[in-house]
């Protein structure tokens, strides 16, 4: 099996929407597609990837580096024993004359590549890759559904608490009994106003968790944690810097509820020393690695080998980025469930459109590789590529 051609565009996922850090008005995101000598019923297998929300299309480190050094690698030294493309010899590939540290953008751009080489691995056998990580890594064993929680809430302009409420009954809706809603961009008294108009639709706190995308400082993170300890929420998400531990290690003695976090670092690296010094606890709270985001599902195996040595459970991560990935890695990998995006991010959210949710549940296509010809928006923009 080898590397015919990588090619890459970049996806506009334009949004007036906002959360109490960032805007997405200008949001972008790559989309690549490795296309293989395999042949498949006539045509050739190709594999898709994409990045996460939240970070931007990483086009001019994809075409510098990281398709450069794959494209020029050796094909022997890219395959397994099988003959068939080995994620891990190529992320090896780009990853080449590469120093450690500095885990911020060419993790997205390696997990876009990454994303699209499992694609194409699991077409080639014929199998969802939910199944091929099973068998490879998890003794074949599986989910037969993945919890999933609807992420929204955003601020938007205009937006008043009957709209935040409108959204939340659509979730409900569509099959979703657990949301989640962005805080932390308005005075401590808007949003606790909120978050009782949300919980009035959801009827209970723990179908609601909230957001701050890392905006407080300590103090203001504690305050806010007392202010909302009452309500039982889901969780806490992302309080404070993502990368300050120790104010992490200090909220969880002041925050009895669950805390969540780690969807902004990038590397198992920085997941380790989230677990080994911010605190956390694993009878409770919430690892949101995402696997796009840093340096894709080879690194993020790494990652739950390093989980478990440390006393962590698959079952404690619950990956951020609301992709069809993520979702075949929680499924096949027994993960916590899965975060999803059906109302933004638009066409890269959400899942394969014949898989409804049902109380928060939902299945995966018995289809080859991660499902995105399942899925017809996002299929019409990967398509072109």
């Amino acid at each position: 099996m080898r590397i015919v051609s990588i090619r890459d565009v970049v996806s506009p996922i334009r949004s007036q929407i906002a959360n109490a850090y960032i805007d997405f008005s200008q949001m972008t995101a790559s989309v690549v597609a490795v296309e293989t000598d395999v042949m498949v019923e006539g045509k050739p297998v190709i594999g898709y990837g994409f990045n996460s929300n939240g970070r931007y299309a990483q086009k001019g480190l994809l075409a510098e580096r990281f398709i450069p050094r794959l494209r020029d690698a050796k094909p022997e030294t890219l395959v397994d024993g099988d003959g068939l493309l080995d994620p891990a010899r190529c992320w090896a590939a780009m990853m080449a004359n590469e120093k450690p540290g500095g885990h911020g953008e060419r993790s997205v751009a390696v997990g876009v590549v990454d994303m699209a080489l499992w694609d194409a691995v699991a077409k080639a056998k014929r199998v969802p890759l939910w199944k091929l990580l099973s068998d490879r890594y998890n003794g074949g064993n599986h989910d037969a559904t993945a919890w999933v929680y609807a992420a929204g809430g955003y601020y938007y302009p205009g937006k008043d608490l009957s709209a935040l409420q409108d959204e939340m009954r659509h979730y409900l809706d569509l099959g979703y009994s657990c949301v989640k809603m962005k805080v932390g961009g308005v005075p401590l008294a808007e949003d606790l106003a909120r978050i009782e108009a949300v919980l009035k639709i959801v009827g209970d706190g723990s179908r609601l968790a909230v957001d701050v995308n890392g905006r407080f400082d300590l103090t203001t993170a504690i305050d806010f944690g007392r202010a909302i300890a009452g309500y039982g929420l889901r969780w806490y998400e992302e309080p404070v810097d993502p990368l300050d531990y120790l104010a992490h290690a200090a909220l969880a003695t002041e925050y009895a509820g669950p805390l969540a976090t780690g969807e902004n670092l990038f590397s198992m690296q920085d997941a380790r020393n989230l677990v080994r010094h911010g605190g956390l606890r694993p009878d409770r709270d919430v690892l949101q690695y995402d696997p796009a985001l840093s340096y894709g599902l080879v690194e993020y195996l790494r990652t739950l080998d390093m989980l478990k040595a440390h006393g962590w459970s698959p079952r404690r991560c619950v990956p951020h980025g609301g992709h069809q990935f993520a979702l075949n890695i929680a499924v096949g990998l027994q993960c916590g469930g899965n975060e999803s995006y059906p109302q933004v991010f638009a066409p890269f959210g959400g899942f394969a459109d014949d898989c409804p949710v049902k109380d928060s549940r939902v299945a995966l296509p018995d289809a080859p590789g991660i499902g995105f010809e399942r899925k017809a928006a996002l299929w019409a923009v990967m398509k072109e590529v």
